[in-house]
């Protein structure tokens, strides 16, 4: 078992290594409140443990030359992001720079043991490949509502089979570590803050465009969960009322219109109908559509394929508006698989969000996507393990 630190001051100073690199116990000193004895008596204590090592001598700044400090260089996260259709597993060091990473498609519809199956092997197979001989922890994303404490969906409307099933449990003693597990947007919300587009920003929202839609809400650097896990669900606010039916049991919700899913049923009734030659040409070729169909139709600049985009970017953008006008965010970020469909969705969105919502919150909100593609879940699965191991035990 992986040490843990001590106290909430040991716990601070290995979160300042992981998120800033190695650092000389000087510099360290300016962002701690502790004295230089006391600063001094905790990273002893953290080099007794391994998880902190010297790493050559510091810049001198006047008076003896003191080492720098580093995260432990052969501690390995795990990070998964489970999606709809696709599973993402990574490994990266300490300071969650990612050193493997795999992809592989699935469906979440199998159910968790056939999938956690497919996880391991991947995870067995970055083993093979020598970038990690174990793990101290591994993060796991679900593209459902997760009872966050117990690490456990709850009824998630696009996952059958998965209702109660206790991932964190099982995985850990598949894994022998520590396990955290949680909603995939919440984790995609903590990469782009660690190491994307939302580095200097302390509240924003995080927009994940899959199959489904989510929000991850990060305040004050936290990402908020609501009391029981369910915040930021907002695929399932409705934006027509009696419209279509949702795979939650409802009508007219976000997610039902626009979709991933929403938009390649879109693109094939279009098709279908004869609307769009170059779709109902992939349609024939393919035998069904997906959000890439219509992201490569709209580049070659078929007007039917920019219309869908540009329809789904305003139900998107009316949802989000309400948002702004609620959270008075610093920064909207829009991620995820349909993000394919890039600048035309962004600019549809952006038009609804500043023409609905109010000057004051919109006069300097950057609405951008996301920077790190399909590593933003696997980086913040990390980050979140990471946090749980650098916790007091």
């Amino acid at each position: 078992m992986t040490a843990r630190p001590a106290n909430v001051h040991q716990a601070r100073l290995l979160r300042l290594l992981r998120d800033g690199g190695p650092n000389s116990r000087a510099q360290l000193g300016d962002l701690v409140d502790l004295s230089r004895s006391k600063l001094a008596v905790e990273v002893d204590r953290l080099l007794e443990t391994g998880l902190v090592v010297a790493d050559g001598l510091a810049a001198s700044r006047g008076g003896r030359r003191s080492h720098n400090l580093r995260l432990a260089p052969a501690l390995r996260f795990l990070g998964v992001d489970i999606g709809a259709t696709s599973i993402d597993v990574a490994v990266t060091n300490a300071e969650l720079e990612v050193l493997g990473h795999l992809n592989q498609p699935v469906d979440v519809r199998e159910g968790p043991v056939a999938v956690f199956e497919r996880v391991l092997a991947m995870a067995d197979k970055l083993k093979a490949s020598g970038v990690a001989e174990g793990f101290d922890g591994a993060g796991i994303g679900v593209p459902g509502p997760v009872r966050f404490p117990e690490g456990v969906p709850v009824a998630p409307p696009i996952m059958p089979g998965w209702d109660g099933f206790p991932v964190r449990e099982a995985l850990s003693q598949d894994l022998g570590c520590p396990v955290m597990v949680d909603n995939d947007v919440n984790l995609m919300a903590m990469g782009e803050q660690h190491a994307g587009v939302a580095r200097s920003v302390g509240d924003y929202l995080c927009v994940k465009i899959g199959t489904g839609i989510g929000c991850g809400i990060v305040i004050g650097g936290q990402v908020y969960r609501g009391t029981t896990g369910s915040a930021g669900d907002i695929g399932h606010i409705q934006v027509q009322p009696d419209g279509r039916a949702c795979a939650c049991g409802n009508l007219g919700c976000l997610e039902a219109h626009f979709s991933g899913a929403a938009l390649a049923r879109d693109a094939e009734d279009v098709a279908r109908t004869g609307r769009s030659a170059p779709l109902a040409a992939r349609l024939e070729t393919a035998g069904r559509l997906t959000a890439e169909d219509v992201s490569a139709a709209a580049a070659a600049g078929d007007t039917v394929a920019l219309e869908l985009i540009r329809e789904g970017g305003q139900r998107l953008g009316q949802v989000i508006a309400g948002l702004v006008s609620f959270f008075n965010p610093g920064l909207v970020v829009i991620g995820g698989g349909v993000t394919g469909l890039g600048h035309t969705l962004l600019a549809s969105v952006r038009t609804q969000v500043y023409r609905q919502s109010l000057p004051l919150a919109t006069g300097n909100l950057p609405i951008v996507l996301g920077e790190l593609g399909p590593t933003a879940g696997v980086i913040g699965a990390a980050r979140l393990i990471s946090d749980h191991v650098f916790s007091p035990a």
